[in-house]
C-alpha cells in the first residue's frame, strides 16, 4: 500500500485564517472529567489535521459521549479510591494501564496480557480500582496490543490532586516547591497515517511497525495552527482539547507533559529557561523536607514514550538589558518586572516601518502592552500587546503536518501585561 501524501495548501490557509482570527480563549487550568468514579468506552471515529486530512481513531469517551483523542483527562484527590468502568464498543477487546499507579486491581472482562479486558462489541465492562497514593501527573492507555491500540488512539492523562495544600494556593505536589499560578497540558503523540488506513480497512496482517512513519504530530490530539483554537471547538468534536499556555510576568506557570507516543519528542520552550521539578509524578528531591531540590534548569524537555514531567516556566524580561514597558527611571514597576532593568531605553533605534517586515501578532512597538500603529492589512492579532514565544519540537521534522510547515508539534507562548486576564475554567 502506498503511502498517501495530503498537502492541501488552501486546507492549511483556511486553518491559518481560523486560529489568528479567533479570540485568544486558551484555558489555564485544566479541563478535566471530575473522579474519583469514572464509566469510559472505546469507540471509533476521526480526528482532523490541518492539512485536510482525515483519519479513523479508536479513542476513550466519557460514558455515552463521543470518542475523543487523547481521553478524557481525569481527575482526583490524592488519597481517593479510583474506580475506572471500561466497556468497548470496537470490534475487539481493549484495557487500561496506569502506570505509576500501585495496587492496581482489575474484575470483570476477560484476562488479558497485562490485565483484564474489555470484551469486544459490548460484551462486558472491567472495573480498575486502585488509591491515588502521590499527586502528580500521569499517563494511562490501554494495555491490549499497546502497540496498535495506543497508536489508534486510547490514551489519556490521570492528574491526581494533592492533599494538604493551603487555602487559595495551588500546588502541583505536597511543597510550596511546586506551587503555581496557572497550569497547562501537554499530552505528546504521533500518527502515521497508512496504519490508521489499514485498521479502517481491516487489513490487519498488513499493518507492520518496522515500517513506521508518521507525518503528523500533536499536543493534546490537535496539530499546530489547530491546537490554539479554543477547546471544544465546534469543528473539531472528537478533539476537545487545546494548548496556547498564557501568562503574565512573574507568572509562575505549570507544565504537564506526557510522551503519550511511542517517540520522543524534545519539547522547546523559546524565551526562558523552565525548572523540572518532577518525573514520572515524583518530585525531584532527595528528602520531602527539602522539596525539589534536585531540579534542572533546561530549555528543551525530554519526555520519553510513556514518561511525565512537570516544569515550572517564568519570565520577567530578566537581562534584556532594557524596560520591557519604555519606562521612565521615575515610573513605578509593573508587578513581575526585572527591577535591575527598570528605566533602562530600548538599546537600538527603531527602524523605518517601510524596512520592516510584520508579523500577525506585533503589535506595532517592542513595549510589553504598547500598541503602535501598522500599515493597513498587517498585525491586528494581538489585542493586548503581549509577547508571542514559539514553543515546539526540537526534532524539527515535526514542526510539519504532511510536510507543510508550520504544524505539528507546536504551539505558542503569549507573556500578557499585567491585568490581561488569563481565561481560567468556571
Amino acid at each position: 500500500m502506498k503511502r498517501s501524501r495530503i498537502q492541501s495548501k488552501k486546507a492549511l490557509t483556511l486553518a491559518v485564517v481560523v486560529v489568528l482570527g479567533a479570540t485568544w480563549t486558551a484555558q489555564a487550568m485544566i479541563p478535566a472529567v471530575p473522579g474519583p468514579v469514572f464509566n469510559l468506552t472505546a469507540r471509533e471515529g476521526y480526528i482532523q489535521t490541518p492539512d485536510g486530512g482525515s483519519y479513523y481513531m479508536w479513542g476513550y469517551a466519557n460514558g455515552a459521549g463521543t470518542m475523543q483523542y487523547p481521553g478524557p483527562t481525569l481527575e482526583v484527590q490524592q488519597g481517593d479510591i479510583v474506580e475506572v468502568n471500561l466497556r468497548s464498543e470496537l470490534d475487539v477487546p481493549v484495557s487500561i494501564v496506569f502506570p505509576g499507579q500501585q495496587g492496581v486491581t482489575a474484575t470483570g472482562g476477560t484476562p488479558g496480557l497485562l490485565t483484564q479486558e474489555a470484551p469486544a462489541n459490548n460484551g462486558g465492562v472491567v472495573q480498575y480500582t486502585f488509591e491515588a497514593t502521590h499527586a502528580g501527573t500521569y499517563l494511562y492507555h490501554s494495555g491490549t496490543n499497546a502497540e496498535l491500540q495506543v497508536e489508534m488512539g486510547l490514551v489519556g492523562a490521570l492528574i491526581v490532586r494533592p492533599t494538604g495544600v493551603p487555602a487559595g494556593e495551588k500546588w502541583a505536589y505536597n511543597h510550596p516547591d511546586s506551587a503555581y499560578d496557572y497550569e497547562y497540558l501537554f499530552l505528546f503523540t504521533e500518527l502515521d497515517p497508512v496504519i490508521h488506513e489499514q485498521a479502517q480497512l481491516g487489513l490487519w496482517d498488513q499493518i507492520d511497525f518496522t515500517q513506521y512513519w508518521p507525518v503528523n504530530w500533536f499536543i493534546n490530539g490537535r496539530c499546530a495552527p489547530d491546537v490554539m483554537l479554543p477547546a471544544n471547538y465546534p469543528l473539531l468534536p472528537t478533539q476537545p482539547y487545546n494548548c496556547m499556555p498564557r501568562m503574565h510576568p512573574g507568572d509562575r506557570m505549570l507544565m504537564r507533559c506526557i510522551g503519550a507516543g511511542r517517540d520522543l519528542h524534545p519539547f522547546h520552550t523559546h524565551g526562558n529557561n523552565f525548572l523540572q521539578i518532577a518525573r514520572d509524578g515524583r518530585l525531584l528531591s532527595s528528602d520531602p523536607l527539602l522539596g525539589a531540590n534536585l531540579a534542572t534548569s533546561d530549555f528543551t524537555l525530554l519526555t520519553a514514550p510513556g514518561e511525565t514531567a512537570d516544569a515550572i516556566f517564568t519570565w520577567t524580561g530578566e537581562k534584556l538589558g532594557w524596560d520591557i514597558y519604555g519606562h521612565a527611571p521615575e515610573d513605578p514597576p509593573e508587578p513581575g518586572e526585572y527591577a535591575p532593568d527598570h528605566g533602562k531605553p530600548f538599546p537600538v533605534e527603531l527602524p523605518d516601518k517601510k524596512d520592516l517586515t510584520f508579523g500577525a501578532t506585533y503589535s506595532g512597538s517592542p513595549f510589553l502592552g504598547a500598541m503602535g500603529t501598522l500599515p493597513p492589512g498587517e498585525g491586528g492579532f494581538n489585542i493586548y500587546g503581549g509577547y508571542f514565544y514559539m514553543w515546539h519540537s526540537h526534532n524539527e521534522k515535526e514542526m510539519v503536518n504532511n510536510d507543510i510547515f508550520p504544524g505539528g508539534l507546536m504551539t505558542m507562548c503569549i507573556v500578557e501585561p499585567p491585568g490581561v486576564p488569563i481565561d481560567m475554567m468556571p
